[in-house]
């Protein structure tokens, strides 16, 4: 009896679980921070003009001449199209014969007006006829400036009926052929201006938000590498291209890029040692939406809130103006579900 006394405790003890072990800390979704984070080695693009405009004429009429074909470069000043001119030289003559008439009723009107002074000198004729003469001689001047202003805006016209080159440029489309009939402001070509030239190339939305106007590019040749040049970012368009949805950005090429970076040439873009890029994180980094991230310290393996200053966001990436330096580990998924000084595992992809 006594045996199973001291038997009893042994078996309750063996009984007793034991505790779990503590579970390993949670891996969290990351990103090093760095300038130019998403940037590829380099990118395709093509030469293009700064300034390329839709010509047209601005009035009504047929197309009788487009001298000029596609990929013509013409000088300043250059005959592009003409209109049909019979229209336009009948209307001519016509104010032109409306001017003489009226100067002729005009000369009527002012030997009129001297015998009626000249009657009334000599007590012939009455005040009121004189009077009437110098009516009838200022409406008759107003009819002659009507006139003349007439033909002048007929003038005008006519010289619409031919386009000229407004600068030095190539012809890079020719939308409509001679015999067309044409509405006004109808484009007949397009010129793209040969005075400045640019690289334009296209890129995702978080790679054009780390770039910043002024990042330096190497622009080189894509059928002769060896031929290169540098460009200055000088704009981001605005506006997400629907269909790629990306951005596209204009590089102005350096005053001394050759000839040969013609229009519409292939051109193969890098990133310059010079680029401004600047830090981006995902939105979804901030901590409730707030400017502030946790940053992961690899020496502890725990994270702490560091606040931030913020800029613009765009393609669901936000430019970090202050706060951080590259490097830096920050946590990106799960932010809100993290306490200060928490322990983390390791860095795993999205």
């Amino acid at each position: 009896m006594r045996a199973g006394v001291f038997l009893l405790p042994l078996a309750l003890a063996a009984c007793k679980a034991t505790p779990p072990a503590p579970p390993p800390p949670r891996p969290v979704v990351s990103e090093i921070v760095s300038p130019q984070a998403g940037l590829a080695p380099a990118y395709a693009g093509t030469v293009a003009a700064r300034s390329e405009t839709d010509l047209g004429f601005p009035l009504a009429g047929t197309l009788a001449a487009r001298p000029v074909q596609e990929g013509d470069v013409v000088a300043k000043g250059a005959v592009l199209a003409e209109l049909d001119p019979q229209q336009l030289d009948a209307e001519l003559r016509a104010a032109q014969a409306g001017v003489t008439v009226a100067a002729a009723q005009l000369n009527s009107a002012q030997d009129a007006a001297r015998r009626a002074d000249q009657l009334v000198a000599r007590g012939v004729d009455s005040p009121a006829t004189a009077e009437a003469a110098q009516s009838a001689l200022v409406a008759a001047q107003a009819r002659l400036a009507q006139a003349q202003a007439a033909r002048a805006q007929a003038q005008e016209l006519r010289g619409f009926a031919t386009l000229t080159a407004p600068e030095a440029g190539v012809v890079t489309q020719a939308y409509v052929q001679p015999g067309a009939a044409l509405s006004a402001g109808q484009p007949v070509l397009r010129l793209a201006a040969t005075g400045d030239r640019e690289a334009v190339i296209d890129l995702s939305e978080p790679d054009a938000t780390g770039l910043a106007p002024g990042a330096v590019f190497r622009v080189r040749l894509e059928a002769a590498p060896q031929i290169a040049s540098t460009a200055t970012l000088r704009l981001i368009d605005p506006v997400v291209d629907p269909a790629t949805r990306t951005r596209r950005l204009h590089l102005t090429l350096a005053a001394g890029a050759g000839a040969d970076f013609r229009l519409g040439a292939l051109v193969l873009v890098e990133p310059d040692a010079r680029t401004l890029a600047r830090l981006t994180l995902p939105a979804t980094a901030l901590i409730g939406g707030q400017p502030a991230v946790w940053v992961v310290d690899r020496a502890t393996n725990r994270v702490h809130r560091v606040a931030i200053q913020t800029g613009a966001e765009s393609g669901g990436r936000v430019v970090v103006r202050a706060g951080l330096a590259p490097g830096q580990e920050v946590v990106v998924k799960g932010v809100n579900s993290i306490e200060d000084g928490q322990q983390v595992g390791p860095r795993v992809a999205e």
